[in-house]
């Protein structure tokens, strides 16, 4: 299969979702190919695509390679899903997607942690340990989101909170 004819059918149908194509790969899997596609967008919430959103250009993608005869009847399967979290922060869109969100920077100078506050033309606004820092995209070697499994979300109260329990130290 024909990386750049997929991506050409590909694309356009994404973009009828109001979602960009962020990366196509195509593996050999025996007699067939996977042909795995990556999504991106602003979703609902300017956050990402939601599932359903990535439902709906599944859907529309598969019409338009089976339409297409891309694969010239040989089989296939199709895998969409969204770029993932563990997929660097390379363009200010990404960044603005992950607002809140903490993120490593690998800058030529070491590596600084912070969490994103937004995006001011060509620089990321971060609060590295409660002080504001703006750092230039062009300095950014490297980003990653930082998986956090027990952050509480903002405006959301704690267990303990809703329960009325308060911690004291002696």
């Amino acid at each position: 299969m024909n990386t750049a004819e997929l991506e050409a059918l590909v694309a356009p149908a994404a973009e009828a979702h109001s979602l960009e194509l962020d990366r196509l790969e195509v593996l050999a899997a025996g007699r067939r190919s996977v042909v795995r596609v990556y999504l991106d967008g602003d979703g609902p919430a300017g956050r990402g695509p939601s599932l359903d959103e990535i439902a709906e250009a599944t859907r529309s993608i598969s019409a338009a390679l089976d339409a297409a005869d891309i694969t010239q009847g040989r089989p296939y399967t199709l895998e969409v899903s969204s770029r993932g979290v563990g997929r660097p922060l390379t363009d200010a869109k990404h960044f603005r997607r992950n607002a809140g969100r903490l993120v490593a920077f690998t800058l030529a100078d070491g590596v600084v942690t912070g969490r994103v506050l937004g995006v001011v033309e060509d620089a990321v606004e971060v609060d590295v340990d409660g002080a504001p820092r703006r750092i230039p995209l062009a300095d950014v070697r490297r980003a990653l989101v930082q998986v956090e499994l027990n952050r509480p979300v903002e405006g959301e109260e704690t267990d303990e909170e809703a329960e009325g329990v308060a911690w004291t130290s002696t």
